[in-house]
């Protein structure tokens, strides 16, 4: 039995608060999975300028596990195991990715760590 008051997660202060473009570079999947998921972030003031790039390569993992599914069930029976080791790679890239960003229900659950003091008061404790 969990115990306990789930702990929330922290806003950053360099949030991002405009939906930036979906890149056009992304598969249609990736790009499914960019509208769906931005808003979320967005929403959550945890997504800053510097994570867009692990936003993309999370969107481009989630496209390429769907995409290969599609060829996988295509092809029936008779399946090339590359096939299945490249979406398995691509299914644990996003699995870290989503992590990262908060996507999953764990990350969302464990606490941040993240100091808010001002750099004046940080200094001050002379670490």
């Amino acid at each position: 039995m969990v115990r306990g008051v789930k702990p929330t997660m922290r806003t950053d202060k360099a949030a991002i608060s405009y939906t930036p473009r979906v890149p056009a570079w992304l598969s249609a999947d990736a790009k499914n999975e960019w509208r769906r998921i931005i808003p979320l972030l967005i929403e959550r003031k945890v997504v800053t300028d510097a994570d867009m790039g692990s936003v993309e390569n999370y969107c481009v993992s989630i496209g390429r596990v769907r995409e290969i599914e599609r060829l996988i069930q295509a092809e029936g029976g008779a399946i090339d195991a590359r096939l299945f080791r490249m979406q398995d790679k691509a299914s644990q890239t996003a699995r870290q990715l989503a992590a990262e960003l908060g996507l999953t229900p764990v990350s969302r659950s464990r606490p941040v760590i993240r100091d808010d003091r001002p750099d004046d008061e940080i200094d001050a404790l002379d670490i």
